[in-house]
């Protein structure tokens, strides 16, 4: 059964009469977390019986949740054909109050979701890519990702995140659905996440990355780089064969950006692969003509990964040398490593509970 969530608002114009009825309708959803079409009392008994039998509100329910001392949050979803993905809640900054108690500053959250159950890419590094692709997810199953997630949390509706396709999945290998989903949240009739406030987070698919700059939506652009030569992302990244790493510099030479903003890339770092001074060197000269920044992540080890996690010293002197050279860098924080932290690896504990 269709979910509402795969309608843009104005699909659903076309769909329901009055058009106005749409704004309706994206408001209970959206802004009033309505858990039924019959909540909507604004709207006609007859349409809401005709919602109710035509539309479900969500295509998702909720498999298993396991929280981190950090607070993050790691979510396994069942779809509607009980295939699994996985999303994730990210505190950023906690809520603050002054000695009264009134609140001075809210809380901030980032929300990681999926594309696609499985993937293709096979990044050895991964452990989504090890059980294969199974198919794209729609526009409504990626969107109900995020506003399940603030339901389930309290994050009231005009509370805003950011959001991050960054999940299961390569997001660019599903351009016309996560395009579709940027457009639904930024709708200011639902959850208003500006595309400014959306990063989607790509392995590199170069072709890809030039149609999504030609449709110049607006959205942030992540590039998984994770390595300075064709050989080592060629062992890390299969796609490098088709989509080396000159054919990604020049895409993203090419991609719109705003002037404020910068293009982020990932630099997963592993223990005796990528974490040395040399490879650092070489990073600042593949980036010197891109307005770039970097952001290092520590690699999370998972059962069967023939890769260790890089020494926190190593890290460290990687993102000084960065820094001193001009080029911007952060080290991601790692968050959850006491829940199922990687990529996949909560829907493969739970496939193995299940067997």
């Amino acid at each position: 059964m269709t979910s509402i969530l795969d309608l843009t608002k104005e699909e659903l114009e076309e769909k329901i009469k009055p058009s106005f009825r749409a704004k309706q309708i994206y408001q209970w959803i959206y802004q009033k977390y309505a858990n039924s079409f019959h909540e909507m009392l604004n709207l006609p008994k007859l349409l809401r019986d005709e919602l109710a039998q035509n539309y479900i509100l969500s295509p998702l329910t909720l498999a298993k949740e396991e929280q981190s001392i950090d607070g993050s949050k790691k979510y396994l979803f069942t779809l509607q054909d009980k295939l699994t993905i996985e999303s994730v809640l990210l505190p950023m900054k906690n809520e603050q109050f002054d000695k009264d108690g009134n609140r001075i500053c809210h809380a901030r959250y980032t929300i990681c979701i999926s594309s696609q159950v499985g993937c293709k890419m096979g990044c050895a590094f991964c452990l989504t890519g090890k059980s294969g692709f199974v198919r794209n997810l729609n526009a409504g199953e990626i969107t109900a990702q995020v506003l399940f997630i603030k339901k389930l949390n309290n994050i009231s509706a005009e509370r805003r995140v950011n959001i991050v396709y960054m999940g299961m999945g390569e997001p660019l290998d599903n351009l016309q659905n996560v395009a579709k989903a940027v457009g639904i949240f930024a709708d200011l009739d639902g959850l208003a996440v500006s595309p400014k406030r959306q990063t989607i987070s790509t392995s590199g698919l170069s072709r890809q990355i030039a149609k999504l700059g030609k449709m110049d939506i607006g959205v942030l652009l992540a590039i998984s780089l994770h390595a300075i030569d064709d050989e080592t992302r060629g062992r890390l990244m299969p796609i490098n064969k088709a989509y080396n790493i000159q054919s990604v510099i020049e895409a993203v030479k090419a991609f719109p950006i705003d002037m404020r903003k910068k293009i982020m890339f990932e630099y997963l770092i592993i223990k005796n692969v990528n974490d040395s001074l040399q490879s650092a060197k070489k990073l600042v000269k593949l980036l010197s003509q891109i307005k770039a920044k970097v952001n290092l992540i520590y690699f999370n080890p998972h059962n069967g990964s023939e890769f260790e996690r890089p020494d926190e010293k190593d890290v460290a002197a990687f993102a000084d040398f960065l820094n001193s050279h001009g080029l911007l860098c952060t080290i991601r924080q790692s968050k959850g490593l006491d829940i199922s932290a990687a990529c996949g690896q909560l829907k493969q504990r739970r496939e193995s509970e299940l067997a």
